[in-house]
């Protein structure tokens, strides 16, 4: 992340640039490698953290992402949610690299990477099922951590709730028959209570709360509010790390027994990731959307409902399988490439909004 991303973000809020955020990016680094040294060291402690779910939801990583997400879930407004409708085409690029493109770009990337250029390098029982977990990420758009990448990238915070609430809704709908007909199997079993438990989990508690203390701080000024959400912002990106170190524990085994074959599922990921990435930010640009409502129209599509993909993966595969494993390599890259898509976004913030001044 550039210095330019962390001074806009400090200038939104008031609060002065520290050496924490100056190098973020290296307390990215050193967090994976010290979550994957103590999925090595103490696995059995790993393991007992990582056990600690429900529904294939992980409680810790959830209350984490409570952390996250709250005090950025504090600055929605719902009296001015009626906005959102004049930003058709953001809902619209949203709705259609979500539902339209992606599920079948990972098909096809995941198809072309796995079966064709690194097939005499993968185990050739397990090449079909690499390719449907990446296929249950592609299908399951970002619910929590969207909210993360949006309030790095200066997003509107209606317009991120709005479009998280409208693609879940669809995904409801649309998950399993597009996961059926991509992998060819007739019924796909839906964890729905994966599903419901992390929408309630992600989005309407954590909501409550928020919606909560805004209320009772915003009784005492508005500058106070503004205040104190610098104040407990850095939280956030402290509860980020912590939930980088558990996520590499909980597969630290994993990443030192097999790193050749999670380097090669991540390439498939990569590139999905930065085509659709690409494909969002244009498609904005293209339809004239405004650079608060472009960052978290780009960023949602980017990055995927983990939960969902591991618990379909591990229903329909079975726990050691390679969908399995596919799906958790998603959950391991995200962040970092995340982190750098925000990088990008942000740095070319003056061109896009000057470009669309210009036209």
């Amino acid at each position: 992340m550039t210095n330019a991303c962390e001074v806009a973000m400090k200038q939104a809020s008031g609060a002065p640039l520290g050496v924490f955020e100056r190098y973020l990016t290296l307390w990215v680094f050193l967090c994976i490698v010290v979550g994957t040294v103590l999925g090595l060291v103490v696995p059995q402690a790993a393991q007992a953290v990582g056990a600690l779910e429900v529904a294939k939801v992980n409680i810790p990583v959830g209350l984490l992402i409570w952390v996250m997400i709250i005090p950025m879930l504090m600055k929605i407004d719902f009296s001015a949610i009626s906005e959102v409708r004049q930003q058709k085409n953001g809902m619209f690029v949203t709705l259609f690299v979500n539902w339209a493109v992606k599920p079948f770009s990972m098909a096809l990337i995941g198809w072309f990477f796995i079966k064709q250029v690194f097939a005499p390098w993968l185990p050739a029982e397990e090449l079909d099922s690499y390719i449907a977990g990446l296929i249950l990420l592609g299908a399951a758009p970002c619910t929590a951590m969207v909210f993360v990448w949006s309030n790095l990238c200066k997003g509107n915070a209606n317009f991120t709730l709005t479009q998280v609430a409208l693609n879940d809704l669809v995904m409801v709908f649309a998950f399993a028959p597009i996961v059926a007909l991509l992998l060819g199997v007739s019924s796909i079993p839906v964890p729905w209570d994966t599903l419901l438990l992390s929408v309630v989990m992600y989005i309407v508690i954590p909501l409550a709360i928020a919606q909560f203390l805004r209320a009772q701080l915003m009784k005492r000024g508005e500058a106070y509010f503004e205040n104190l959400l610098a104040k407990i912002s850095p939280f956030s990106i402290i509860a980020l790390l912590a939930t980088l170190v558990l996520l590499f524990s909980f597969q630290g085994e994993s990443i030192v027994e097999q790193p050749l074959i999670i380097g090669i599922i991540a390439i498939p990921l990569l590139v999905q990731t930065l085509f659709i990435a690409a494909l969002g930010y244009w498609l904005c640009h293209t339809l004239k959307v405004r650079h608060d409502i472009a960052g978290p129209a780009t960023m949602i599509g980017a990055s995927n409902f983990f939960e969902l993909a591991v618990a379909v993966a591990i229903v329909l595969y079975g726990f050691n399988s390679g969908a399995a494993l596919a799906t958790v390599v998603g959950v391991l890259i995200e962040v970092p490439v995340m982190l750098w898509l925000v990088r990008m976004v942000n740095s070319t913030r003056n061109w896009y909004e000057s470009s669309l001044n210009n036209r």
